[in-house]
């Protein structure tokens, strides 16, 4: 099979390479980047280096290269892969969108917090890809738009209660969630800079981020109504992970081990969701270079909330392997073809 990645000088690109290049009958046939465009491949990764097949790869323009791949990955900043969309799919390309272009079901929405969307008519056909809950319909999609890095933790953490009813939503939920810096993809900022970050922890885009909309609508389709939600994202000294907690009220009484028991049901079918055993926190490094997500729950008799801790790899669970979990059931192979790697630790 073949595939391509538009957009592959950034961490999710080089995440993508790096998986790709462990998943068997895999060939990606051409890489893109504007600005880098002539270069080898592993001259700007050089951690590719060996490889035979990117050994020969050198960084293309994106123009008309639909027909060298079966499924093309769009790696591009938002703004970008709407403008690609249309013709890529209509050369008969199947596409895996990592930018939020897709993500919304809104066009409406979409234009307030991002711009205006160039591609409207494609929203309604996109597949939110994320495949705990859309497993079938990703199969079938010709256009998936793979989820945030943030939004993958909080839904996979209240997707069981909410699609339970037992969330009692006349409170809002809140989430206090933390990101490693290669959330904020590769490009130079002074606020990402080493002696920004390095010895410092801070809350940024306090109000308004714009996962926002992406996960008050997943939770709300789970929900059956609207929801509101409080999201506070943070940044951490560290490359990779966040760390999601997440508080919710329930609307009656449920005992720890059915707490558990009501998670290992809705998740007993689903490789890359763990639940962890009562009483562990789980952490970052626990799933650092992998496709899982880990959960841990904690119920806190003084204020009647329960803290679910959800734990990902913002650039594999929530970006590049989830993308090939994507490629996979496209393709009718196995869901964890290629993704079979334990947590990088230390």
């Amino acid at each position: 099979m073949k595939v391509g990645i538009i957009g592959a000088s950034g961490y999710t690109g080089l995440e993508l390479l790096r998986i790709l290049a462990n998943r068997p009958h895999t060939e990606v046939s051409f890489v893109t980047s504007r600005q880098d465009a002539g270069a080898p491949l592993t001259k700007f990764f050089p951690s590719l280096a060996g490889h035979p097949q990117y050994d020969r790869l050198k960084m293309e323009k994106p123009e008309d290269l639909a027909d060298r791949a079966d499924i093309i990955f769009l790696a591009t900043q938002h703004g970008v892969a709407m403008n690609l969309a249309s013709s890529l799919l209509e050369s008969g390309a199947r596409l895996i969108d990592l930018s939020a272009d897709f993500r919304l079901k809104s066009a409406e929405v979409f234009n307030h917090w991002y711009e205006e969307h160039k591609a409207p008519h494609l929203l309604a056909e996109s597949v939110y890809g994320l495949p705990e809950l859309y497993r079938q319909q990703i199969a079938r999609a010709r256009l998936v738009a793979n989820p945030g890095c943030y939004p993958t933790s909080l839904i996979l953490a209240l997707a069981p209660l909410l699609r339970l009813n037992l969330v009692d939503l006349s409170r809002p939920l809140i989430a206090d969630s933390k990101s490693g810096v290669t959330g904020a993809g590769r490009g130079l900022a002074r606020s990402n800079t080493f002696c920004e970050v390095q010895e410092n922890f801070k809350a940024y885009k306090v109000v308004g981020h714009r996962h926002t909309p992406e996960i008050v609508q997943e939770l709300s389709f789970l929900a059956g109504q609207p929801v509101t939600l409080s999201f506070t994202p943070h940044l951490l000294p560290i490359n990779r992970g966040i760390l999601s907690t997440i508080y919710v009220s329930l609307n009656q009484p449920v005992s720890v081990s059915a707490f558990r028991a009501i998670y290992l049901d809705f998740y007993a079918n689903d490789p890359y969701v763990r639940i962890r055993p009562e009483g562990y926190a789980p952490e970052t490094a626990d799933v650092r270079g992998t496709n899982f997500c880990d959960l841990g729950f904690f119920p806190e008799s003084s204020t009647g909330l329960w803290k679910i801790i959800s734990v990902i790899d913002n650039i594999c669970r929530g970006a590049s392997g989830q993308a090939v979990a994507n490629l996979n059931l496209m393709t009718g192979c196995p869901e964890d073809l290629g993704l079979t790697g334990l947590a990088l630790r230390p």
